[in-house]
């Protein structure tokens, strides 16, 4: 079995594979061209197979979601990455010191393998992720903590997209009705479907979680709002009393009370402060503070 690892979809070398094994130039042009659907296409006598490694940027929180494209002959592999990868770029030298002397379709399960075992760090990242803005929207809830919130969950979409092409992906290799894969390689092709389904349980609890958390900081945005227009409403109204006892006695009208007294001012404070007690008396009685 020989192995052909590209790490570019532009290396010359592929043209000559594509050459020597008769591959077929709409398969060569997916390999050129990225962002392609997870997939599996039958050639004359080899697989052509699309799988979707994912990485996420720690910094950033970007998802990075790749191809790595597989060809499966009868007595080779050639894989073509697409995109930068580094867990599965680490599994793929793994498997150049020891993945030489097996079947081909062995070696493109073990990539396959290594690609969905990738999966597991990105969602332990979203699993910090998520605990980390349920904790700040319980405590200081920010408009900040919101951009979080709608980025986490549009990765997750994407994540989950490639989750659910690659669960197809497993499900229908080991569906093929072909001698390229052999029968007893059909339990680990399950096995790995069933990873990807439990994973994309995964992704639909996180989703879950941050539509969770989104509600909660709304209701903590909304209490703290209310609070304020509380705050605010009961001063307006302490103030009231005040406001019109000053504008009544402000008046120039000599008919007024106390207008021509000299203690009038004192009387007028007098009344203004009687009157705010009052109303705070009130406005505890019916607890609106």
């Amino acid at each position: 079995m020989i192995w052909h690892d590209l790490r570019k979809p532009d290396d010359p070398e592929l043209d000559k594979l594509a050459e020597r094994y008769k591959l077929h130039p709409l398969h060569v042009e997916d390999c050129r061209h990225g962002n392609q659907r997870a997939k599996v296409e039958e050639g004359p006598d080899y697989l052509f197979v699309v799988l979707k490694p994912v990485h996420v940027n720690t910094q950033t929180g970007e998802l990075d979601i790749s191809d790595l494209d597989v060809f499966v002959g009868r007595d080779y592999v050639i894989t073509v990455e697409e995109g930068e990868c580094p867990a599965v770029r680490a599994w793929l030298d793994q498997l150049h010191r020891t993945g030489n002397n097996i079947r081909p379709d062995q070696l493109f399960y073990r990539v396959a393998d290594g690609v969905v075992d990738a999966y597991i760090p990105v969602m332990d990242w979203y699993n910090e992720t998520i605990d980390q803005i349920e904790d700040i929207v319980l405590e200081h809830p920010e408009p900040h903590t919101l951009q979080r919130i709608f980025d986490a969950k549009r990765g997750l979409i994407e994540l989950r997209r490639a989750l659910s092409n690659m669960r197809d992906v497993a499900g229908h290799v080991q569906r093929l009705e072909t001698e390229l894969i052999q029968r007893d390689l059909w339990p680990f092709l399950r096995d790995l479907y069933d990873h990807l389904a439990r994973n994309m349980d995964m992704v639909e609890t996180q989703r879950d979680l941050l539509t969770g958390a989104l509600d909660v900081y709304l209701s903590a945005v909304a209490n703290r709002t209310n609070q304020v227009m509380k705050v605010l409403t009961v001063l307006g109204t302490i103030a009231l009393p005040s406001i019109v006892i000053s504008g009544f006695f402000g008046m120039n009208l000599k008919a007024l009370p106390w207008a021509e007294a000299s203690h009038g001012a004192w009387s007028a404070m007098g009344l203004m402060a009687a009157c705010t007690i009052g109303l705070l008396i009130l406005l505890k009685k019916l607890g609106w503070y």
